[in-house]
């Protein structure tokens, strides 16, 4: 009864979000993470920390204070995170954008290391915001939070730095975020106030503590309606053109083989500019001239052992900035391959087949405006592996609705000499209860390359509790529902799902919590044929000390109506097949020098036996040295053949500082007999501006292990100006 009264105690206070003033400072600020500048002492603190993780609303268990300065130019914030045994704080992390990572069975999750966060939200519409962190080390961290999603946009790049260092009751940690760095309202009073939320993890203890919003089933750092409130900031500056321009300098060597079989060596120079322009507050022009994304990290290799397209991540910083605007249509739960999506940025500047395309220019506008959320875009594309040249153009829009739901609509189109396709969608987005939302959209694709016109529909349920997640979705995609900017993982489809899980929070063993669940899946054709029907069951299971496990089966029967080749080697007849899968993963914690995944999928599928193994590791030798090994097993035992292939890889980084980065990535693949090599340097020389050195090479086909396909070695240098 007690404990009852004190955690109902803690949700009253939580619905009332806290607020701190920030202090304005004269005179030059000294950033090295000791937090002895007299200005500090004197700004107000924030502090009375709650648990998210693992005893939701008690009181951290080590204490944590945050101010807040700021001069003509900078945003300044302070953290002091004492700690009791400041020897047994975890750092290990010197490389950039490693202290949150993707997570095991969630969007994101906190990396090996203790660490702070601060979340601003300067138009305080309670949906967007950006991210900053550090360790203690002062390995730095930023990304966008849109509409409140756990997909941090991870990939956006801004000018600020930090400074942390450890004392000898805890560490602490200086930011310094530009003005310049952030879109904000032109308020400038003393009465405007911005959106401000800190969490600090304690690594050790796998303890997620926040300054506002650290409810379970509320809260949560991307929770920007659970935030509080930064007051006192006015007068802020304001460039008069809001303008940054980055211009790039290219030159290299390469190698590529030809259809006669040589490899003739190749020179290549280009320059290309990429400009920012806030045109006004919260609403930002990107536009970007003959760019170059040389510096991307090269795709993993995947052996396919399913009957539909591999869907491989976006990783060029132009399309990545801002993704989550131009997102309509529909992720499932535990599919890595979005069912349908309007718009998907590889199809502009790839050929999956053939390789890159040549992007001539283009631009994006994007941001808020009053209640509404827009994004357009337009780019062009060379002609290239007979591909005509091309125009692609998204238009997206989001109303507001409610503190936290959205009407939209966007068209996307497809342009060239000869074809063009258009294809529109609206969306929706409702929360007509707490922890219950209502989502949909309806998405109509237009007549080209020999369809028909087609459409594509979405409803869905899902509601989340502290104790319950439960969702239900019906989905529709017509038989010539292809998008020309999209992607559809398969077509001519009506799909039935759900799925429900119950939370239990045991006090024994170490659990954190227990989370049984069942679902299943009937997918038709639109016209009722069967094709896929199924049933699984099985816990995920998660300890205090960081250590995850899940354990599921999948039972049904596929009604195959088109043959296929499974990893493009063995062919699959129609018919009707029994499925019989069971799911093991677990992962270590990432607070431990060692700790690695395993994942094993082994049963009966297609008329045989299939198994496919995934371990991967991540080794912290020291700030400097990470190494993460790979290794994927993929194989199958069917009538019509069998194969079994090995995928093993191989991250290493070397980081002489917070501004200087080796990468390398080793991978090998016995199915195609391929090794590919992918060598990065990057050299922060001065804040926003990188110099990169990048060395490819593609070696082996199948039937020729040891041929040179591709290898090319390419300096490139960016600059930023600011006006």
């Amino acid at each position: 009864m007690l404990a009852s009264a004190v955690l109902a105690l803690a949700l009253a206070a939580e619905a009332d979000p806290p607020s701190v003033r920030a202090l304005r400072v004269d005179g030059r600020m000294r950033l090295d993470g000791r937090l002895d500048d007299p200005a500090w002492a004197a700004a107000e603190p924030a502090s009375g920390f709650r648990q998210r993780e693992p005893r939701e609303g008690a009181p951290a268990t080590e204490d944590t204070e945050v101010r807040l300065l700021f001069d003509s130019e900078t945003l300044f914030v302070g953290v002091r995170a004492r700690d009791r045994e400041p020897e047994a704080v975890i750092s290990r992390l010197l490389l950039r954008d490693r202290v949150i990572q993707p997570g095991f069975g969630a969007d994101f999750e906190y990396g090996s290391d203790d660490l702070v966060a601060i979340l601003l939200d300067p138009f305080e519409d309670h949906r967007n915001g950006f991210v900053f962190a550090a360790n203690p080390n002062g390995a730095e961290f930023e990304a966008l939070v849109t509409d409140e999603s756990l997909a941090l946009n991870v990939d956006w790049r801004a000018v600020w730095r930090v400074a942390a260092c450890r004392t000898s009751d805890g560490w602490s940690a200086e930011f310094a975020i530009p003005f310049a760095s952030l879109r904000y309202p032109r308020g400038g009073d003393e009465g405007h106030r911005w959106g401000l939320n800190v969490l600090r993890l304690i690594r050790r203890r796998s303890e997620e503590a926040l300054w506002s919003g650290w409810s379970k089933a509320e809260g949560g750092l991307h929770r920007v309606s659970q935030a509080g409130h930064l007051l006192g900031l006015h007068d802020l500056p304001r460039s008069r053109l809001n303008l940054e321009v980055k211009p790039y300098g290219l030159g290299g060597l390469s190698r590529e083989l030809q259809d006669d079989g040589s490899t003739p060596r190749e020179t290549e120079a280009a320059l290309g500019l990429d400009a920012k322009w806030e045109l006004r507050p919260g609403m930002v022009l990107d536009a970007t001239v003959n760019p170059d994304f040389a510096q991307v990290e090269v795709d993993d290799q995947v052996v396919n052992m399913t009957r539909f397209d591999l869907f491989l991540p976006e990783k060029r910083d132009f399309f990545l900035e801002n993704a989550g605007i131009f997102d309509l249509g529909y992720r499932e739960v535990g599919n890595p391959a979005p069912p349908f999506l309007l718009f998907f940025s590889r199809r502009i500047g790839i050929s999956e087949d053939e390789g890159e395309i040549p992007v001539l220019g283009g631009f994006r506008l994007s941001g808020r405006a009053g209640r509404q959320t827009v994004g357009v875009l337009g780019l062009a594309t060379d002609a290239a592996f007979e591909e005509p040249r091309t125009a692609f153009t998204a238009v997206r829009v989001k109303r507001d609705v409610g503190s936290r739901g959205f009407l939209g609509a966007m068209l996307t189109d497809r342009r060239s000499r000869s074809d063009a396709e258009t294809d529109g969608a609206v969306d929706f987005s409702l929360w007509p209860a707490r922890g219950l939302n209502v989502s949909g959209f309806a998405a109509w694709t237009s007549a080209a390359g020999g369809r028909g016109a087609d459409r594509a529909w979405r409803l869905g349920a899902e509601y989340r509790s502290r104790r319950v997640w439960a969702q239900a979705n019906q989905l529709e995609i017509g038989p010539d529902a292809e998008t020309g900017m999209g992607f559809v993982a398969r077509t001519d489809v009506r799909q039935t799902n759900g799925f429900f899980v119950w939370i239990a929070r045991p006090s024994l063993l170490g659990l954190r919590s227990v989370e049984p669940f069942v679902g299943g899946t009937w997918i038709t054709r639109t016209t009722g044929e069967r094709q896929d029907g199924n049933a699984f069951g099985g816990a995920f299971v998660n300890w205090i000390s960081g250590e995850q496990l899940v354990v599921f089966g999948v039972k049904g029967t596929t009604w195959l109506d088109e043959e296929f080749a499974l990893a493009d080697r063995i062919p699959v007849p129609t018919g009707p097949y029994d499925v019989g899968l069971l799911t093991a993963e677990l992962q270590t914690s990432p607070k431990r020098p060692l700790s690695c995944s395993l994942q094993v999928q082994s049963g009966r599928q297609w008329g045989g036996a299939v198994t496919q193994s995934r371990v991967e590791a991540a080794v912290a030798a020291g700030p400097h040295l990470s190494v993460g090994p790979t290794w994927t097993l993929s194989a199958a035992d069917l009538p019509e053949g069998s194969f079994t292939a090995h995928v093993v890889g191989v991250r290493a980084t070397w980081a002489f500082s917070t501004r200087l980065v080796a990468r390398a990535y080793v991978q090998y693949n016995s199915l195609e007999r391929k090794w590919i090599t992918n060598l990065r340097l990057n050299f922060i020389h001065r804040p926003g501006s990188d110099l990169f050195v990048v060395f490819n090479d593609d070696e082996g086909e199948e039937g020729a292990p040891g041929r040179l396909v591709s290898r090319g070695l390419v300096v490139k240098g960016t600059w930023l100006i600011r006006f």
